[in-house]
């Protein structure tokens, strides 16, 4: 028998033996932030930011330090995003990138509405009205939409819905809250966990945040927080991304003019962590009330983001890109059956947190499902899964990262070719391009090959 055979046949012992005789949860609270890029997290390594109850998150479960969105083929990259976590697809094989969730197209929650469950949803649903209401049946404070807008005065103003049954939802039902966004969802998320349907019924409870998306305007408290001018640029801060990277001129690309002004960059930061702090704060909030109605015990947390942001990374503001700020977000899971304070650096997509939940709940996953599920990792944080992470941005940029530390970026913008490559291990900021160092010219080669193996592995055909 070889070594690879029989690592496989111990996992799957200790897999049925996890599965056989651990306490698992039978609820599921998913905690879903928006825009908030990976390192943004106090107890992760970042010494500016106050996060306090998303570290006390990180010391009660497991961090997931390689978690990536696969990516979009449009600007609003949250869109696929929040599909592929509903049901462990990828992203090349989503119609529409998610806009519509087709019923062929089974998700988690539907599953678990056949096992008794209570399916409950309050904030961002970034896809169609009719798939919201199949794949939830309960729900409040319902925001249909991308990013919410400040109205007089700056105040945030959030436009959602109670929910509809019917799943119509006419335009005159929208209501204007003057509560900001994360703090409605808080509570609406507290009142459900203290209704009698939470404690008498599993539930699996989906809270969609809409912070740190811009506009960003936290709450005053938050917004004097950070001081910019003792906020430190990032090491790959540039005035000017150096070339056309195909999406220039996206909305998130224009909320700043050109050339990047360092102390505009700075402001921006200042207020994107201000966000994520209020964020933090009502994240505490809830799980303050999870443990307050007896549930925390019989809870499964995931807490992750949809994507992450470059907020003058690179000279770019946004996600439409495939640098490390914009491709990895924060994941942490917690709950009964969870490692503890542990961090697992295995290469991940968010879209693999479905696969997971259904094989943490003991549920088959339905054959749609083409995500890995992560519980070899829960039972052994340092086995792998992958070995490689594809990446797509539109039609013109693809990207492959393997476990060596060698990530290579192509662009093919209206005919014209760029090629990145970095050594994240010696240069995790990305600002040494190896890709015309003569060196590098056979490690160019071989990763192309994995990545058009990876291209077609995912159905992914596209210019390439």
């Amino acid at each position: 028998m070889n070594i690879q055979r029989l690592q496989f046949l111990v996992l799957v012992l200790l897999i049925y033996s996890f599965e056989a005789r651990s306490q698992h949860a039978k609820n599921v609270l998913i905690l879903y932030s928006d825009d908030q890029t990976y390192n943004t997290i106090h107890a992760l390594g970042n010494d500016i930011i106050q996060t306090p109850n998303l570290d006390k998150l990180v010391k009660e479960g497991l961090s997931f330090t390689q978690a990536h969105v696969m990516g979009g083929h449009q600007g609003a990259v949250c869109i696929p995003s929040r599909a592929m976590l509903m049901t462990g697809r990828y992203v090349t094989r989503l119609p529409g990138d998610g806009a519509s969730i087709p019923d062929s197209l089974i998700s988690f929650p539907e599953v678990l509405q056949t096992r008794g469950y209570t399916t409950f949803h309050t904030g961002k649903w970034h896809s169609d009205k009719a798939s919201h209401n199949r794949i939830f049946k309960n729900g409040d404070n319902i925001f249909f939409g991308g990013m919410h807008f400040p109205g007089a005065g700056g105040q945030e103003h959030p436009t959602v819905y109670h929910y509809d049954t019917s799943g119509k939802y006419p335009a005159a039902d929208m209501m204007s809250k003057d509560t900001f966004s994360s703090t409605l969802y808080a509570e609406t998320t507290i009142r459900f966990l203290q209704s009698v349907e939470a404690k008498n019924k599993p539930f699996i409870c989906y809270v969609a945040f809409t912070s740190p998306h811009d506009p960003r305007t936290p709450p005053e408290k938050f917004r004097k927080m950070y001081d910019p001018a003792k906020i430190t640029l990032p090491e790959n801060f540039m005035q000017v991304h150096p070339f056309d990277n195909g999406d220039m001129n996206v909305r998130d690309e224009l909320l700043l003019g050109r050339p990047r002004n360092a102390d505009s960059v700075k402001r921006e930061i200042a207020l994107y962590y201000g966000m994520i702090s209020e964020l933090d704060e009502q994240i505490g909030r809830i799980m303050a009330a999870l443990e307050a109605s007896g549930l925390k015990e019989n809870t499964l947390v995931i807490f992750a983001g949809d994507n992450g942001l470059a907020v003058g990374q690179h000279g770019l503001l946004g996600k439409q890109n495939l640098y490390e700020h914009s491709i990895r977000v924060p994941m942490i899971i917690s709950g009964p059956g969870i490692p503890t304070n542990k961090k697992t650096d295995n290469f991940t997509y968010l879209s693999d947190i479905a696969p997971t939940i259904y094989q943490y709940l003991g549920i088959q996953a339905p054959s749609t499902v083409e995500a890995k599920s992560l519980m070899p990792i829960i039972l052994n944080p340092k086995h792998k899964i992958r070995n490689a992470i594809y990446n797509v941005y539109g039609n013109w940029s693809r990207s492959i990262k393997t476990i060596d530390g060698f990530k290579l970026i192509l662009y093919n913008v209206k005919g014209v070719h760029h090629t990145q490559l970095f050594n994240l291990k010696n240069d995790p900021w990305e600002t040494k391009d190896l890709s015309t160092d003569i060196a590098y010219q056979t490690k160019i080669k071989l990763m192309r090959i994995l990545l058009q193996h990876e291209m077609k592995e995912k159905h992914d055909i596209e210019l390439w």
